[in-house]
């Protein structure tokens, strides 16, 4: 029987030994890694408390010499208890235990050196209070010392192991992407920290590319600096010779203008290395994206438009805990209105469409953004009354933004009463029913194309701008405030270029242009809706504010750029063909006109249109008159009765001719 359960004893121990030799020592780190997490606090509690000790009697051993007196250890044990009491409630108060030690950066050394200051001095008055004189005097220097170097030893080297052991062990489990890294900026830096910090990321630096000769042959974080932009097709040949490959250019230049992302994207592309680049400035300050978030280059990036500065506490007054209404909001313009709206915490945000799918999708986008505003969304049609009247009722609307409009041009050109129905009567509605039910503020989004208008969509954006602006100020006895927000073309937005082009180079070509010197101001969608949102509380009434575009961009170099940006070469892969300009269009879009006195507000990229309001008991007669000549569908005199208002339209094409021919069979009967 004895010999039975030895014998069983042995072959439990065996099966053990195996169990662990095959599956523990996979599992152990992993299984200590999560209860060092779950219990992270106290561990570094224990751990500080033991530095703090061996630190003390460290320093009792280097002040003797490393021979102990032994008429000293009372002075130790007392010290002991005092050290212990003192610096852990010095630690707790400033706050270090809380720090992640793997992305421990200066402004945790700064914490530690305080707390290590802090606890020094409240242990050092303590003890002489308790002890007296005959403690050691230099103990209390050595110790600060040895305590500090242990605390901040202790983390970098956690950081140290992480960005340097774990990367190299990732290495030579992945074969990693060689890198270069095109800006030796602060975004460059980050982005090196980023990387070593993160071996998925799997990627190898090679070196930076910097166009400041002062950076140059200088090490950064231990990456060298190889030369400026045009040595990169020199630096990969010369890598590449060395088996060492370049497989990825990133541009790290977050804040760079349009021209300098060209340069650089231009010698990139020279080298035959794929090329892409970081979030930018604008997104970076908003806190959506992290540096290490590497994308391809988009057309965005080389307009280089500079973030918007925004007025957050003076928005968020004016939406907080309000209900606001977006007509169009299953647009382009409207969706992002929302997105951005929804950030500053609305009681209840109202989308109104009359397309049910696209406000299906935005509604399902509002939902996962916020739990704490609701979202409403409401179909329904401008161009009825009483149901947009209905619903500012119902939901007590106090802002509304009005984004629904018909804005394709060549379109518009052969579908004039609709146009005017929905971009003007539309909008007349949408002004009365606000007014009517004191609706605090009013933004009309308004185009370029309303500045000497050549199309019909630009005329009826002209014409809703008057009626916007015919509204009484705030200062009336309801105090709606009404704004008209100017701007140009948006990229991305439905119908605009960009989309096109894009479709034309997915076939293969060709990407067509109507004239190879046609020009349009462009900005991003995020851009606009928020110089939007910052016109929306400037406004005292009755304002035009026009939105600063930058310089012009000429169609043909837009569509070179995307083409490259697709890894093609313009002219060679893809073909860029001429079609002609279209009815309504012009060469050069502008935002405003040489006699419109227009003046810069306090916000850099707003300025303010000033012209003459024209009253508001001839704009109701007038527009009383326009749905009389809209029910009879009589598109000559439809349009006539808008270049009244409107005398700068020229007209285009065959609408062109109509209205000579309609001004002469005029004079004649006169």
């Amino acid at each position: 029987m004895l010999n039975f359960s030895i014998y069983g004893d042995r072959v439990a121990r065996l099966i053990r030994r195996r169990v662990l030799s095959a599956n523990l020592l996979d599992l152990a780190p992993q299984a200590l890694q999560g209860m060092v997490i779950s219990n992270r606090l106290i561990f570094i509690r224990v751990w500080q408390a033991s530095v703090i000790a061996l630190s003390l009697m460290a320093s009792f051993l280097v002040r003797f010499d490393f021979v102990f007196p032994h008429g000293e250890m009372r002075h130790l044990l007392f010290g002991l208890l005092i050290v212990l009491a003192v610096k852990m409630v010095v630690f707790y108060v400033v706050g270090i235990e809380h720090g992640w030690w793997r992305f421990s950066g200066l402004s945790d050394l700064v914490k530690l050196l305080i707390a290590n200051a802090g606890g020094s001095i409240v242990f050092t008055a303590f003890t002489i209070a308790l002890v007296g004189s005959e403690f050691p005097r230099s103990v209390y220097l050595i110790d600060f010392l040895l305590c500090f170097l242990a605390t901040a030893g202790a983390r970098f080297g956690v950081r140290l192991y992480h960005e340097m052991v774990m990367h190299e062990v990732a290495a030579k489990k992945a074969t990693q992407k060689g890198l270069l890294i095109y800006g030796a900026g602060i975004a460059g830096l980050n982005l090196v920290r980023e990387i070593r910090s993160n071996p998925s990321m799997n990627y190898r630096i090679i070196g930076f590319i910097d166009d400041n000769p002062h950076k140059w042959n200088v090490s950064l974080m231990g990456v060298n600096v190889l030369g400026s932009g045009r040595d990169v097709t020199a630096i990969v040949e010369r890598y590449r010779r060395r088996s060492h490959s370049i497989d990825e250019i990133v541009i790290a230049m977050p804040s760079a203008s349009g021209k300098q992302m060209s340069e650089a994207l231009t010698n990139c592309r020279s080298s035959g290395v794929p090329c892409k680049t970081i979030p930018n400035l604008a997104e970076l300050l908003a806190g959506k994206v992290r540096v290490s978030e590497i994308r391809e280059i988009s057309v965005e990036n080389l307009l280089g438009r500079e973030p918007v500065q925004l007025e957050h506490d003076l928005i968020h007054e004016s939406v907080a805990g309000r209900s606001i209404l977006v007509t169009g909001a299953g647009g382009s313009i409207g969706s992002e209105l929302c997105r951005q709206l929804i950030r500053f915490e609305p009681k209840c945000l109202v989308a109104l469409d009359q397309a049910e799918s696209d406000l299906f999708k935005i509604e399902m986008e509002l939902l996962g953004m916020s739990s704490q505003a609701t979202v409403c969304p409401v179909i329904g049609d401008i161009r009825d009354y009483d149901r947009m009247e209905e619903i500012i009722r119902e939901f007590g609307v106090t802002s509304v933004y009005h984004a629904a409009a018909y804005k394709h041009v060549p379109m518009m050109e052969h579908n004039v009463i609709e146009a005017v129905t929905n971009n003007v009567i539309g909008l007349d509605n949408m002004v009365k029913a606000a007014y009517r039910n004191g609706v605090n503020s009013f933004v009309m989004i308004s185009s370029d194309k309303a500045v000497n208008p050549t199309n019909v969509m630009g005329l009826t954006k002209r014409v809703t701008e008057l009626i916007v602006q015919s509204m009484p100020d705030s200062t009336g006895d309801n105090g709606t405030k009404f704004v008209s927000v100017r701007f140009g073309n948006v990229l991305g937005s439905n119908g605009s270029v960009v989309p096109i082009f894009k479709e034309q180079i997915a076939r293969g070509g060709p990407v067509t242009i109507t004239h190879p010197d046609m020009r349009r101001y462009f900005m991003t969608i995020p851009e606009a809706v928020q110089l939007v949102l910052q016109a929306s509380v400037m406004g005292k009434g009755s304002e035009i504010f026009v939105l600063d575009m930058g310089e012009p961009v000429r169609i043909l170099d837009l569509a070179r750029n995307m083409i490259r940006l697709s890894g093609h070469e313009p002219d060679v892969d893809i073909p860029i063909r001429v079609t002609g300009m279209r009815p309504g269009e012009k060469l050069f879009e502008e935002l405003s006109t040489e006699s419109d006195e227009t003046r810069p507000t306090y916000h850099e990229k707003i300025m303010v249109f000033c012209g003459a309001p024209i009253q508001r008991d001839f704009i109701d007669r007038w527009v009383g008159e326009l749905r009389s000549l809209v029910s009879r569908r009589d598109e000559v005199r439809v349009l006539s009765h808008m270049a009244d208002i409107v005398p700068e339209y020229q007209p285009s094409g065959k609408w062109q001719v109509a209205l000579r021919q309609r001004s002469l069979k005029a004079a004649a009967g006169d």
